[in-house]
Order: structure tokens, then C-alpha cells, then sequence
């Protein structure tokens, strides 16, 4: 009888420790970063884009319709989610400033995992390489940050020409130029930019695996590194980046083929908004850098904004990028399928986003860098353990990633983040955690700036809040940032868009006489904003 009792004893201890055990289980984190991805997708109301694993994991998750990035460009919003902090705080605003250099002590997303008992690891873009160290700011990785291993890259193919091409007749140029470069004593670096100046197309359809361009070469890695992760018994936060749909649109011969050239969309409104207030606009550089597209401006008349593109390259350009888009979708169901065979899903909170918008021709604007809604409109998604399928229309931005993963990792947040943990939306998603979202972007005021593709010199910043209803910018003179103190005289430009009435910001109303109110209760809103960052310097 006392054996029997003893061996009943050990069993219920055995089976309380265990049930114990499992509700301690810290969730692992599938971290997906994907390049100038906009909300283009079938969970945000896109009828024509393919992207069914995306879809998918929408069905499982929460769909964040109202996300914004902190700054429409790779490098300073790529920083601000990784950090929880805005970009006057981490002082990353172009792509060549070293987030470190500036913020030595700042404090990233994976490396706080670290100290609560992760493994992090990484692959691919997921900070802008050119904002950390070669490492990939070493501090966030528990291992060494992978490179792409090219024993993935597909057998027939090999690696892409110049990063990129796959395309017979332009790896033959490329090495037409590569071998010029040589013989002109140029370093590798150096020999790749000269040839990427002579033959650099904006899109490319071949007839190819998934695995002939980086990114599918990427995924088959990242599958082999989950297949390892899985085997251990620390939880892990694996983030892992994917490049396109970013220029240049090159993805292979199917995606392309799941639509019709005459089909895509031209944007409705590619004009300059009345009323507009001329610093907000840029002449597309970063498209101009490609070597088809100044022949067509040479016969196409151009606008003293953006770039003015002949319909038929408009369309390929946005057939590339919905192709691009389907690549990156396949490339995620590759993922998300090895998960499931690994029997990981059922512990691990996956979350997928791009790190911002992006111009299709509308305003007459190609590429991003701007404050306008197709540049700052960005897509979030997160699926948790226990967490029901939701579509939130609440206001959100990427400063929210880090605390709502702390939140939903069931560790503390960290007390001197600017956002706020997105996990009360996931539960109700009718609720509200802010009233506004806040982008940003630098404008040098120079005529040079026509050409620049992204970096940003510190004359000109325009601040831009977000409510469901509106769009209130200030643009602001004097090299002013927000640890500043606010000055009047600094303004140098406002604008003011209605997207119940006026989705495509084609007027700017800030001073019609019928959005008074609202014009003023936006710029409290924006001085107030103001203020709280100057007391958080």
C-alpha cells in the first residue's frame, strides 16, 4: 500500500513539475523582415496580388491595417524597430551612419533577448548592413551572423551576376565589364559598382529556380539553420530577411506569369497635390540609378517633381514588383511549412513585416522617402501561441515590435522604449493604445538632391502624425529635431490630407478655412508630441 502510494506520489509530482514546465516554456520567435514590402497583399484588401502563404499566416495572426514605419527608407526605420526607439534617438536618418558609432550604448530587440535566455540568430536583411557593423551589429547575435552559403544557390545557375542577374545576355555584359574593371587595376567593390553603372535593369524575368537569386538561396539555408534550432532546448529568436520585392524587380519566370502585363493597376493621381508644399516630394533617385530608365526620359516629358515614366514601363515596373512580391510569398511558405514539419508552430510566435512603403507612380513618384501614406503605410502581422485570427484597424508603428514581443514572450519590457505593447489589440482588436502614429523624413533643400538615393543631410525634417482620419506634416528648418525646443519661426511648410475624402492626397487643406479646427488640433497634436521626445533626449 505505501509503495503504491509512493509510486502515486512521484506521478502526480512528475506530472505537476511537467505541467509546470510547459507553462514556463519561453515561445520561440520567427522573425521575418521583408524589403520595401507595402501593404500590397491579399489580408490587406489587394484582389490582384498572389500571396496565399501570407494569406495564410494572416488567417492564424493579427493583421495590423493602420502600421506605419518611423522613416520611409531601409536603414533609419529598420533601426527604430530593432531598438523601439525613433530615429532623433538613435540618430540613424540616412544609410551610412553606423547606428553604434552615434548610440553606442543603445540597446537592440535581439540582443535584450539574449540576456532573458535566447540563442538569436540571423540571415539575410534584417538590419541595413550599411547601419551596423560587419558583423551586423555584432551585440544582437548569439552566433555569428550567416552569410548566404553558396552551396544553395542553384546547381545550373550559380550565384547572380553583380548580386543580381540571372538572365544569360546580361551576365555576359556584366563579365564583359567585370574583366574591364580588372584590367584597370580596379578591387572587387569597386569593379561590380563600375559594371552595375553600365548594365543595371530595373527588372528581370528568367526562367529560373528560386534558389538562382539570393533570397531563395537564403531560405533554403534558413531552413537547415530551423532544422538545428529545433533540436535544442533553448528557445531561439531566428530572424530572417528577404531583399525583394526591392530594386531591382528580378524574380523568376513564374511569378511573373501569374499576371497579365495590361492588367496592373497605373496609380490614379500622378500630379503634385494643390496646395503642396514643394519639400515634400523627391525626383525618384534611387529608380534613376538603373540603367534603363534615363533613355526614357530623354524622350518623355518630365515634371519638375518625381519622374514621369511612358505607361508601358510603368506598368512593367509595377508587374515587376507584384511578381517580386509572390517571389517573396513562396520564399515565406517555405518557411513556414519547415516550421510546421518541425512541429515548432505550436510554440513559436512568428511575426512578418516590411520595413515600409512604396511610391507605384503615384504623386509621380517611384521608390519611397517621402511622408506621404503609400511610403509610410507599412504591413504588420503577428501570429502567437493562444492568440485567435484578428484585423485591427488601431493605429500602430514599428516602435510597438519590441515591447509586444517582450509582452508576448512573457518577459519585462524594457522601461525607456517609445512604444507601446501591441498585445491588447491582439485580445480585443475594437480597442486603442494611441491616438496617432509618427513618421519622418529629411530633406536637404538642395539641388543635389535630385540625385541622392536616400541619404539625407540635416537641413530640413518633416514630421508627420497619422490618426485614422488624418495626415497633419511639418516641415521644419534650422537642422530642428525633436530634443530641441519647438520654435515657430523654424516651420518652413504644413499639410493637412483627408483620406475619407481624399484617399490619393490630392489636396492639401491645412489652411481651407473648414479645416480650421482640425488644422489646429493637429498642430497641438504635433507640439505636444514634440515636447514629450524633448523630455526623453
Amino acid at each position: 500500500m505505501k509503495k503504491t502510494v509512493r509510486i502515486f506520489t512521484l506521478i502526480l509530482f512528475g506530472f505537476i513539475t511537467n505541467l509546470y514546465a510547459q507553462k514556463t516554456v519561453k515561445p520561440n520567435i520567427l522573425f521575418i523582415a521583408i524589403d520595401d514590402l507595402k501593404p500590397v497583399l491579399g489580408c490587406y484588401g489587394d484582389a490582384m496580388i498572389k500571396t496565399p502563404n501570407i494569406d495564410l499566416l494572416a488567417q492564424a495572426g493579427t493583421v495590423f491595417m493602420s502600421n506605419y514605419c518611423q522613416q520611409a527608407v531601409c536603414g533609419p526605420t529598420r533601426a527604430s524597430l530593432m531598438t523601439g526607439k525613433r530615429p532623433d534617438y538613435t540618430k540613424v536618418w540616412d544609410l551610412k551612419t553606423p547606428m553604434r558609432d552615434v548610440n553606442p550604448d543603445i540597446l537592440s530587440l535581439p540582443q535584450y533577448f539574449i540576456s532573458q535566455g535566447y540563442s538569436t540568430q540571423g540571415i539575410g536583411k534584417v538590419y541595413d548592413p550599411r547601419n551596423v557593423d560587419k558583423e551586423i551589429d555584432k551585440p544582437s547575435w548569439s552566433v555569428p551572423y550567416y552569410k548566404t552559403d553558396k552551396k544553395y544557390y542553384a546547381a545550373e545557375t550559380g550565384e547572380p551576376a553583380l548580386n543580381f542577374y540571372q538572365l544569360p545576355a546580361t551576365k555576359k555584359i556584366a563579365e564583359q565589364y567585370l574583366n574591364e574593371a580588372k584590367v584597370k587595376g580596379l578591387s572587387n567593390k569597386e569593379a561590380n559598382d563600375y559594371a552595375l553603372s553600365k548594365i543595371k535593369p530595373s527588372v528581370e524575368s528568367a526562367d529560373v529556380a528560386d534558389n538562382a537569386y539570393n533570397d531563395g538561396a537564403n531560405i533554403l539555408q534558413a531552413k537547415d539553420i530551423l532544422v538545428q534550432l529545433s533540436k535544442s532546448k533553448q528557445p531561439f529568436f531566428f530572424a530572417v530577411g528577404i531583399a525583394k520585392p526591392h530594386l531591382p524587380f528580378v524574380a523568376p519566370k513564374k511569378y511573373w506569369d501569374l499576371y497579365k502585363r495590361e492588367d496592373m493597376p497605373l496609380a490614379a493621381f500622378q500630379g503634385k497635390s494643390k496646395n503642396a508644399v514643394d519639400i515634400a516630394y523627391h525626383n525618384s533617385g534611387e529608380i534613376r540609378a538603373y540603367t534603363d530608365i534615363p533613355p526614357l526620359t530623354s524622350f518623355t516629358d518630365q515634371k519638375d517633381f518625381g519622374l514621369t515614366l511612358p505607361i508601358e514601363k510603368q506598368k512593367e515596373l509595377i508587374h515587376g514588383y507584384y511578381a517580386a512580391v509572390s517571389y517573396s510569398d513562396a520564399l515565406v511558405g517555405q518557411l513556414l511549412h519547415t516550421l510546421d514539419s518541425l512541429g515548432l508552430r505550436k510554440n513559436t510566435i512568428i511575426i512578418l513585416w516590411g520595413d515600409h512603403g512604396w511610391h507605384l507612380g503615384d504623386h509621380n513618384l517611384w521608390c519611397k522617402h517621402t511622408n506621404f501614406e503609400q511610403a509610410t503605410h507599412a504591413p504588420l502581422i503577428i501570429s502567437a501561441p493562444g492568440m485567435k485570427h484578428n484585423q485591427t484597424n488601431a493605429m500602430t508603428e514599428f516602435v510597438d515590435v519590441f515591447p509586444t514581443l517582450c509582452d508576448l514572450a512573457g518577459i519585462a519590457i524594457p522601461q525607456n522604449l517609445d512604444g507601446k505593447s501591441l498585445v491588447p489589440l491582439m485580445k480585443n482588436p475594437g480597442s486603442s493604445i494611441k491616438e496617432f502614429s509618427v513618421s519622418q523624413y529629411p530633406r536637404s533643400g538642395a539641388q543635389s538632391e535630385t540625385e541622392r538615393q536616400g541619404y539625407a543631410s540635416a537641413n530640413y525634417m518633416g514630421y508627420s502624425i497619422r490618426t485614422n482620419r488624418y495626415r497633419y506634416t511639418i516641415w521644419m528648418g534650422n537642422k530642428f529635431r525633436t530634443d530641441q525646443a519647438f520654435k515657430k519661426e523654424f516651420i518652413v511648410g504644413t499639410e493637412l490630407y483627408d483620406y475619407q475624402k481624399d484617399p490619393n492626397e490630392t489636396v492639401n487643406v491645412v489652411n481651407d478655412v473648414l479645416y480650421k479646427t482640425i488644422s489646429n488640433d493637429m498642430h497641438q497634436k504635433m507640439i505636444d508630441f514634440f515636447k514629450s521626445q524633448e523630455k526623453n533626449k
